[in-house]
């Protein structure tokens, strides 16, 4: 996900890694939003970075998925959220369901948000369904 990012535009990688940059201005020595009729042609070019991210993240997406993440601002956030939210379906085993755990585990410590083996190992034991309890 990350090469294919860049290869659209690098600083829409940047925007996912940093955060969106809402544009701002020094205000009696702090730092206060803008409002919309002050905006500049660089702030806007911010403010479409930030919607492009948030496309290319929402095109890759299942339309549940989509449902459910569609509100977050940050594309840092729709990451952290496909993780908090994972889960192993019924019929599916473990090497099938380690692969898109896998993408996001790998996207989140691209973007520094890195979980220890013990994190990542419980997360897993939590995911499975109820049929594997005896085992």
């Amino acid at each position: 996900m990350m090469i294919f990012i860049q290869s659209l535009d690098y600083q829409l990688w940047n925007i996912i890694t940093n955060g969106p940059e809402i544009p701002t201005e020094i205000f009696d020595g702090k730092r206060v939003l803008k409002l919309n009729n002050e905006y500049n042609d660089h702030d806007y070019k911010l403010l479409q970075f930030n919607a492009k991210d948030k496309h290319v993240l929402f095109c890759a997406l299942s339309p549940s998925e989509f449902n459910g993440v569609s509100s977050l601002d940050a594309a840092k956030e729709i990451l952290v959220h496909d993780y908090e939210l994972f889960t192993m379906l019924e019929n599916e085993n473990i090497s099938s369901m380690y692969a898109p755990f896998n993408d996001i585990i790998n996207a989140l410590k691209g973007l520094g948000k890195v979980y220890t083996n013990h994190e990542l190992v419980s997360k897993i034991l939590r995911w499975l369904p109820k049929s594997w309890e005896p085992k």
